[in-house]
């Protein structure tokens, strides 16, 4: 029988984004936070995603 939760594949995947890309991705929004409503989103989501990053 089935599971209700379905299959899920063994195969290795790749990561949504590397670590690198993570990085870069933070570096570009804090370029692009200033005073703007999508500024400061863009400056808030930036210290969140950065604090989830490892230092090295």
């Amino acid at each position: 029988m089935d599971s209700p939760a379905g299959s899920y594949s063994t195969a290795p995947r790749l990561p949504l984004v590397t670590l690198e890309e993570a990085r870069e991705a933070v570096r570009l929004l804090r370029h692009f936070a200033d005073d703007s409503p999508e500024g400061q989103e863009a400056g808030v989501w930036a210290a969140d995603v950065a604090l989830r990053l490892p230092s090295e």
